[in-house]
């Protein structure tokens, strides 16, 4: 059997590997985009497959899309979710500004897999694509996994931190210790205000970041090309928010002006900006705890933190503060993520 199969888009035939449901237009970004080895990142994908049953359910309910063929999108989207990605979804993540690749890449997997549900012809850029644009869906699926994240990932993990922190300073309230300015000694302090003061810049770090993810809230579905709404009914947006916030129960709303999120990225700068502010308190935290467990000789030793995995493939019994430099180099990449959007 042929391990090819021929697809079509405007620019004429294009050859597709046989075991792939990805269409034509995903061949040639993939054929165009082999500038790394990053895929466009899985949150991202999801939650542009959660936008296009979002879209077909309005588009159902206006009238503009058969029942039947959007409930098989609907069933493709389950299906697609449990694909394997890497071969399924395989775009690198530089391509075209848009994202229109990857936008293209999700409606043809959907095509594929809807019309071997239907056992008809559902078109990617007809049916599943009806009312989005790479314009608008691309950065509402930035607004969405990037809310996902944070509530289901990042607030925890910060809130047990803090928890931690609150119980060690606690602990070690009465604890007193050199305080140090230019690591120098200065006025004794206690374990456990340095603790606290930690969970403090930490809290507050939290609070500016949830300010920021507000704006994400705001969904610029219904904005199809350069925001003007071209080919989109105008109560599709408020119908695709409203059943996005029934499936993950998240505050999305249709953005008053859409252009206004599709036009510029300030919003999703002021969420980097947030997330740097966190990286840096983080590495601060994660350097502090670096000079006070040196040594243990010649160091201070003021805390010892616990031996992980030994630190030297030539010096026995070296062991290093593993999890506060992983922090750090982690930290100085956020630092260049914010970098990166507000280029």
């Amino acid at each position: 059997m042929s391990k090819i199969r021929i697809e079509y888009d405007s620019m004429g035939k294009v050859e597709v590997p046989n075991d792939v449901y990805y269409q034509a237009q995903t061949q040639r970004a993939q054929d165009n985009f082999q500038f790394s080895e990053r895929c466009f990142p899985t949150p991202a994908i999801v939650a542009l497959l959660d936008i296009k049953s979002a879209a077909a359910h309005a588009n159902s309910q206006l009238g503009l899309l058969d029942n039947a063929m959007a409930a098989a999108i609907q069933q493709a989207i389950t299906a697609s979710k449990q694909l394997d990605f890497s071969t399924h979804f395989p775009l690198d993540l530089f391509q075209t500004g848009s994202g229109t690749s990857s936008n293209m890449n999700v409606n043809e997997v959907i095509a594929s897999l809807a019309s071997d549900i239907l056992q008809g012809k559902v078109h990617p850029n007809d049916h599943v694509n009806m009312g989005q644009s790479s314009n608008d869906v691309v950065p509402a699926g930035i607004h969405i996994s990037t809310v996902r994240h944070l509530k289901a990932l990042l607030y925890p993990a910060i809130n047990s931190l803090s928890d931690k922190l609150a119980f060690l300073a606690d602990e070690h309230a009465n604890l007193v210790k050199t305080g140090r300015t230019h690591l120098m000694d200065a006025m004794p302090i206690t374990l456990g205000q340095e603790l606290q003061c930690w969970r403090l810049q930490l809290n507050a770090a939290q609070a500016k970041l949830q300010q920021a993810e507000l704006n994400l809230h705001h969904l610029p579905l219904g904005g199809t090309a350069v925001g003007t709404g071209v080919n989109c009914d105008p109560r599709f947006a408020k119908l695709a928010c409203d059943y996005l916030q029934q499936q993950d129960q998240h505050p999305w709303q249709a953005a008053p002006v859409p252009a206004l999120y599709m036009s510029s990225q300030d919003h999703t700068l002021a969420v980097a900006s947030a997330l740097k502010g966190l990286a840096i308190t983080l590495m601060k935290i994660a350097n502090d705890l670096r000079w006070m467990n040196s040594g243990p000789i010649a160091g201070l030793q003021e805390i010892s933190i616990t031996a992980l995995q030994p630190g030297s493939s030539i010096m026995p019994g070296k062991v290093n503060p593993v999890i506060p430099e992983a922090v750090a180099m982690i930290a100085a990449e956020v630092i260049g993520n914010e970098t990166t959007i507000t280029i």
